[in-house]
């Protein structure tokens, strides 16, 4: 995946000098062993380092510190082995901007009943020390992860797996650049924001070349290279045999195929890891980019259509969080219903940009007309998406901040497109189809979304809880007065917000 790091997660205990010097070993030994097992897991995504054993508030603040200033950190993970007063704590965590887990266990699993006595139970205080732990937590209204259970319980890693998931996709935009280019397709409000605050909030930049800057590069490609990636799409991909050597339209795929190195260069020689792009604004390139956009995405860049860089920084992020489990994720489009009285379905696709790391079988790489951008017929993958459990979720700009909604679905097999000729998905909405519409609506979420088969509403929900954002999920449970309740209490919240962290 491009441009994509290996950040790690610091594990700190906490416990204070009461105990005397042999418990501390103790406690450090266990510490030890619990990272060692964290550290072995398959399902978490990240190293897990153990840093230190923390007793008193200036070691507590110089980790922290620490921890900001490591570009390798990507968030901690907090537990109090014993007692660890928690005024102790405030200027350390007063200071830290990293996201933590405060994680809930003991060193063992079962009590030893017919031995325990009180060393044992001074030594193994994690029933009240984590207690003491969450009060200053809440207390001083820091966001946080809280997992309860034993560190060898596999209910555990997954959750720990999720968060780290998330606080990896929040590394990964810390500085991240996205470019545009061109401009937003002219009149449309969702895809529109303010890039300054989307900044300030979290943490990426956005900022536009002009399509002129892409030409240049895009002309400049060499045509041995346009060759050998062609001799790679016939390897990759079933390719229409009008696009092939020898066939009448084989031009059109070679400039598809320059479109892609081209693009390629440009985002690797400025270090971005996502675009946008509309079909309003290509002066000098021959096609709106179908094929090529397709394959970047499926190497890890974000993507959003007609100028949508929200889009395109969530779904680069998604795509982080998915990194190494099955299932794809894509950029997608709400684009047609299925209303039949036997039930609902959603129908969802784009002009041409759907990311094959959700195709079901090898892709067909085909031509057709686009009808809209006044540009010549585009080379396109197409394919159908699996059936599975899935998601879709949008980021929105709501003015005075940021909104992330999430409706779980459920796609379907695909019925027969005989004359549809693009990438697409078809799904019913959870809990049902005129819920999550109404739902969706009333969020104001938009018509561009990622749709992912591997990242969870979890992942989802405490990637909106390190950022600091709303978070609206829409699913099984979802009922139409509740969501419209809850959105009104967030208007009232979110307002109000940071009066309420003195």
């Amino acid at each position: 995946m491009k441009n994509l790091s290996s950040p790690e997660i610091w594990f700190l205990c906490g416990s204070q000098h009461l105990y005397g010097p042999g418990p501390l070993r103790q406690v450090a030994d266990h510490a030890q062993k619990i990272v060692e097992a964290l550290a072995g897991s398959k399902k978490l995504a990240l190293k897990t380092t153990f840093k230190a054993l923390l007793t008193t508030p200036d070691e507590i603040t110089a980790v922290m510190l620490a921890a900001n200033s490591d570009a390798n950190c990507a968030g901690l993970i907090l537990w109090m082995h014993t007692f660890s007063p928690s005024k102790m704590w405030i200027r350390g965590l007063s200071a830290l901007n990293k996201p933590f887990l405060h994680l809930h266990t003991q060193f063992n699993r079962d009590l030893p009943w017919s031995t325990i006595d009180m060393d044992f139970m001074n030594l193994n205080q994690a029933a009240h020390g984590d207690r003491e732990a969450g009060f200053i937590h809440t207390r001083m209204r820091l966001a946080r992860k809280v997992v309860v259970g034993h560190w060898s319980d596999p209910e555990v890693h997954d959750r720990i797996g999720a968060w780290m998931r998330a606080a990896r996709g929040w590394h990964d935009w810390q500085g991240a650049k996205f470019v545009r280019f061109g401009d937003n397709m002219r009149q449309v409000a969702v895809t529109e924001g303010d890039k300054v605050s989307a900044e300030m909030k979290l943490g990426f930049a956005v900022n536009t070349h002009g399509v002129g800057d892409l030409v240049s590069v895009v002309n400049a490609v060499n045509e041995g290279d346009v060759t050998a990636l062609c001799a790679e799409y016939q390897k990759s991909y079933a390719v229409s045999p009008n696009l092939k050597k020898g066939g009448g339209r084989h031009d059109e795929l070679r400039y598809s195929a320059r479109l892609e190195i081209g693009m390629a260069k440009f985002l690797k020689d400025g270090g971005y890891k996502g675009f946008t792009d509309t079909f309003e604004d290509l002066h000098g390139l021959r096609q709106l980019p179908g094929m090529a956009t397709q394959r970047l995405m499926a190497a890890g860049y974000g993507f959003g259509g007609e100028g949508d860089w929200k889009t395109a920084a969530l779904l680069r992020a998604m795509k982080v969080m998915a990194h190494g489990l099955d299932g794809g994720t894509s950029f997608m489009e709400d684009y047609t219903y299925h209303l039949s009285p036997k039930g609902h379905q959603v129908l969802g696709a784009h002009m041409l940009e759907i990311c094959p790391s959700i195709a079901a079988s090898k892709p067909a790489v085909e031509i057709h007309p686009l009808g809209i951008g006044g540009k010549e017929d585009p080379v396109r993958l197409v394919f159908d998406a699996p059936a599975g459990a899935a998601l879709n979720a949008s980021l929105i700009d709501l003015g005075h901040r940021f909104r992330l909604i999430v409706n779980e679905v459920t796609a379907v097999k695909a019925p027969k497109f005989p004359h549809l000729p693009v990438a697409r998905a078809v799904w019913e909405c959870q809990p049902d189809f005129k819920t999550a519409c109404a739902a969706w609506i009333y969020a104001g979420g938009a018509h561009h979304t990622g749709f992912s088969y591997a990242v969870t509403t979890e992942m989802l929900e405490d990637f909106a809880n390190i950022a600091g954002i709303e978070t609206v999920i829409i699913g099984s449970g979802t009922t139409l007065p509740l969501l419209k309740q809850d959105l009104r209490n967030n208007e009232v919240f979110y307002h109000f917000t940071q009066g309420f962290r003195s």
